[in-house]
């Protein structure tokens, strides 16, 4: 009965494996806080993700539909031009063949 512990060691072990629980117990509380501030932020960057995935999408929509639109002035230049050519072209001719015919 050598190895018997006095009262006086039992309880100064006591109080220190106390001690630790706590400090453990504080340490576990911290983590858990973290993780769940961790899945916050999961979710989020997953709502944010899908908002980019969103926003790039009506981007390219608005990309073609900014093409279109680019494209109408230089069709209507195209139109006028032709208009113009074909104006002076059928005035030419008119004339050509006036001066034709006041020839005869």
């Amino acid at each position: 009965m050598d190895n018997m512990v006095t009262r006086q060691e039992h309880e100064e072990f006591a109080r220190r494996i106390d001690a630790e629980n706590e400090r453990q117990n504080r340490r576990i509380a911290l983590l858990e806080e973290n993780g769940q501030h961790i899945n916050a932020m999961t979710v989020s960057i997953e709502k944010m993700a899908v908002n980019m995935e969103n926003m790039i999408a009506e981007q390219k929509k608005q990309g073609e539909r900014l093409e279109e639109l680019e494209k109408v002035p230089a069709e209507t230049n195209r139109q006028v031009k032709a208009a113009i050519i074909t104006a002076l072209t059928g005035g030419v001719i008119g004339a050509a063949v006036t001066a034709i015919l006041s020839i005869i």
